[in-house]
């Protein structure tokens, strides 16, 4: 590497301005991945040591908290990151308790009646819906991508009050619903039901409500969506879970299950499947990981039955004959 320019370089660099950001680089070295010095708060190229930005703002928190320091004092002095979602408008001043140290002000007289001034009631419907939607997330294990995406089909919908009326975290659980569909993970509703605090009867009118204001494309949801996850929980093999595919997908091309939702046709596939292979699985066993009713897999199972030997696949190797599985 050359030698670092003495001083600050007087060659201006180039900053390539958009309409929010403005992007600072070498201007010798444009496409040169820039390091920064965190010490000095310079920009520098790898290329030149040309110190292209000085003065450069530390974003990272101020203070590290561990959890296993004795003090529960929180000694960082800034907030939570910037929400884009929020415009900015979420920054706030927090007005800390009184420690009723002698000379403090009488507890009586404290400013907490002030806290959070800075946001109006929107904005904090907006953050705690954010909240929500976190928690429910985290309880079933989705990605940070459908969680922005939820975030910010929320305000869309809140923006334009398409749901008034509507309870937020209700809305904010079919927003997370219909995420889920559009990055091609769905969540069937009673799993979003039993992290919500709300019933599957009115997540359903929320579902409806926004896919009718906002005409959102949120895709079609099939029996393959669901299969891997609950085969995979039910600890069975790649063959039993290609041949519950293959089940599903045929009693719906052939129609054999009609009026049936996916996940009842989902259900008995993966029943019929296991009990085909070494790795049998009682219909409560399959229906306490899908989440549906014994009765509605035997029916569904049942409807499958007269067609079973149309539905497996050629290369499937029967631990069980056709012939001999159960009738129900």
């Amino acid at each position: 590497m050359k030698k670092m320019a003495e001083g600050r370089s007087k060659t201006p660099a180039k900053q390539s301005s958009s309409r929010h950001t403005t992007m600072v680089q070498c201007p010798h070295h444009p496409n040169a991945h820039l390091v920064e010095d965190h010490a000095a708060g310079d920009m520098i190229c790898p290329e030149c040591g040309l110190v292209v930005g000085d003065r450069v703002i530390d974003v990272g928190s101020e203070w590290r908290t561990f959890s296993n320091e004795k003090s529960s004092t929180d000694r960082s002095r800034v907030g939570a990151a910037e929400n884009p979602l929020l415009d900015g408008r979420e920054l706030s001043t927090y007005i800390a308790p009184l420690t009723g140290r002698p000379g403090a002000p009488d507890p009586g007289t404290s400013f907490s009646k002030w806290q959070k001034q800075g946001m109006n009631a929107s904005d904090r419907s907006l953050v705690n819906a954010f909240r929500d939607v976190g928690a429910m997330a985290d309880k079933l294990n989705l990605p940070k991508s459908i969680v922005d995406r939820c975030n910010g089909l929320f305000k869309q919908v809140h923006g334009e009050k398409h749901l008034k009326g509507r309870a937020n975290d209700a809305v904010a659980a079919a927003c997370l619903y219909i995420a889920c569909r559009q990055e091609e993970v769905p969540r069937s509703f009673k799993e979003i039901c039993a992290v919500s605090r709300h019933p599957k009867k009115e997540i359903g009118r929320c579902f409806k409500l926004i896919t009718r204001a906002t005409n959102i494309d949120y895709g079609t949801v099939t029996t393959s969506d669901f299969m891997t996850r609950y085969c995979t929980n039910l600890q069975l093999p790649s063959h039993v879970q290609k041949a519950a595919d293959n089940i599903a997908q045929k009693a719906v091309q052939l129609d054999l299950a009609p009026g049936r939702v996916y996940l009842s046709i989902a259900a008995a596939a993966i029943y019929m499947a296991s009990q085909a292979s070494e790795v049998k699985k009682t219909q409560k066993e399959v229906g306490d990981v899908v989440g549906v009713a014994d009765s509605t897999i035997r029916q569904s199972y049942r409807l499958l039955y007269p067609s079973r030997d149309k539905l497996f696949p050629p290369d499937f190797k029967f631990a069980t004959s056709v012939e001999d599985l159960p009738k129900h």
